[in-house]
């Protein structure tokens, strides 16, 4: 089981700015190499994670295993949606959820996106978790996202 930190009531001028804390957040923790800010900067550049979905859009940032120590997810609900540049092509979009992923096993990284991608599309599910009170984002998460979560 990923260990799973959630931050809401934070604003980030910039995508840029949210990777950086991910990656300042996810060191201090323990939970990746020193390697590990400056990979999720290049791979978010070179690879953009901004998903538009029926009436929200989320980013799911992540890099290679080899920046990892141990599984986790840092879930973000900033307080004012940040721009990503969408996976699809190179617009931004403005996002309101930010599911970052730290996987040490590269096929149980493929398995836990396609269960993201999957539950993200229920707008039932995306609602909820914008919406939930603070002291209930992480259950609500680990719920509806992380039932029958893969070995990371």
């Amino acid at each position: 089981m990923s260990q799973l930190f959630v931050r809401t009531g934070i604003d980030f001028p910039s995508c840029q700015h949210a990777l950086q804390h991910i990656g300042e957040t996810m060191l201090a923790h323990g939970v990746v190499h020193d390697t590990y800010p400056q990979a999720l900067l290049e791979r978010e550049a070179a690879f953009p994670t901004g998903i538009a979905l029926e009436q929200h859009a989320v980013a799911i940032p992540h890099c290679e295993a080899i920046h990892a120590k141990s599984p986790a997810i840092y879930l973000i609900r900033p307080d004012s949606p940040v721009l990503f540049r969408r996976a699809d092509d190179d617009d931004e979009i403005a996002v309101s959820l930010i599911i970052a992923l730290i996987v040490e096993n590269p096929d149980a990284q493929l398995k836990l996106l396609r269960r993201l991608f999957s539950e993200l599309q229920n707008p039932a599910t995306l609602e909820a978790l914008l919406h939930a009170p603070d002291a209930e984002l992480a259950s609500l998460f680990r719920q509806r996202l992380l039932e029958q979560e893969p070995c990371l």
